[in-house]
């Protein structure tokens, strides 16, 4: 089933370590933040940092924007007791890090059982070997709180030795392959960072790249790259222009029933018609 229609343009990492940075992002344009507990967090300070998080959580303000938090993973010290802890808060979304199969996904699900029913479980995909599983994790959603695929460029890179260059050639098949096993299987899919935050327009290029590729967004590392990807991702006046007119020609008595039409010289069928839709319910919710 496919997830709501609903900006996810821009996915901001925070470290949950940062009050000033914390007060920031609740009024910062990203549609989702992201509380990280994870690789942001030096060992020493993962407890105390876990506190911050919940206690940001409890206090709230952060508005329309998903509240995300990226627990350690469970063959840590601190993933049980992560897990456990934000699962009682209920954020939005709680983001695993490095799965390698769809047991992984089980056992997260699992761990989750307490959460209310609102908190989905987001999944990084950054190793090498979830890469020939990709399929078979989203397929997991049937039946887990699995909710979207997020690609964690960094870690792919270093476990395949590749190097992070514009065009991003090394990890094209993969970012490919995440996007098929989310669609197929009704998954958010969102892009992976973009470690230059000073070249902007290098961000947008990437960014522009993630919205070919298919992603519903793009994960970020600073706040200054949140305009351009809101900006990237955002339908356009003319796409909302074309998905308005399909939607009104379906809508005609004439066409009631039919699968295919032609609209302003182009034909068009209901599958067309369904992203038509989406596209404007989320244009609707980011106010037209």
């Amino acid at each position: 089933m496919e997830p709501p229609a609903r900006p996810r343009r821009s996915a901001l990492y925070l470290p949950a370590s940062n009050p000033r940075a914390l007060a920031k992002a609740r009024s910062l344009p990203a549609d989702v933040v992201i509380l990280d507990l994870e690789d942001a967090v030096a060992p020493e300070a993962k407890l105390e940092v876990r506190q911050a998080a919940l206690a940001a959580l409890g206090e709230g303000g952060f508005g329309a924007r998903e509240v995300v938090v990226r627990c350690n993973a469970l063959d840590t010290p601190w993933g049980a007791d992560d897990l456990t802890a934000v699962a009682a808060a209920g954020p939005a979304a709680v983001l695993v890090p490095k799965i390698v199969s769809a047991a992984d996904v089980d056992a997260y699900h699992a761990a989750l059982a307490a959460a209310p029913a609102h908190t989905a479980l987001w999944v990084m995909i950054e190793t090498c070997a979830v890469a020939a599983r990709l399929d078979a994790v989203a397929a997991r959603a049937a039946s887990t709180r699995l909710a979207a695929l997020v690609l964690g460029t960094n870690d792919l890179a270093k476990e395949m030795r590749a190097r992070l260059t514009p065009g991003r050639t090394p990890f094209q098949s993969i970012l490919t392959a995440s996007v098929c096993a989310a669609r197929a299987h009704g998954l958010i899919a969102l892009d992976g960072v973009c470690n230059e935050f000073r070249d902007l327009g290098l961000f947008s290029a990437e960014a522009a790249q993630g919205l070919e590729f298919g992603f519903d967004g793009k994960t970020l590392i600073h706040p200054d790259q949140i305009e351009p990807c809101n900006a990237v991702f955002s339908p356009s006046a003319e796409e909302l222009d074309w998905a308005r007119s399909m939607v009104a020609a379906f809508a005609q008595p004439e066409n009631a029933g039919k699968g295919a039409i032609r609209v302003e010289g182009k034909m068009v069928e209901l599958l067309h018609l369904e992203q038509a839709r989406r596209l404007i319910a989320i244009a609707d919710m980011l106010g037209g």
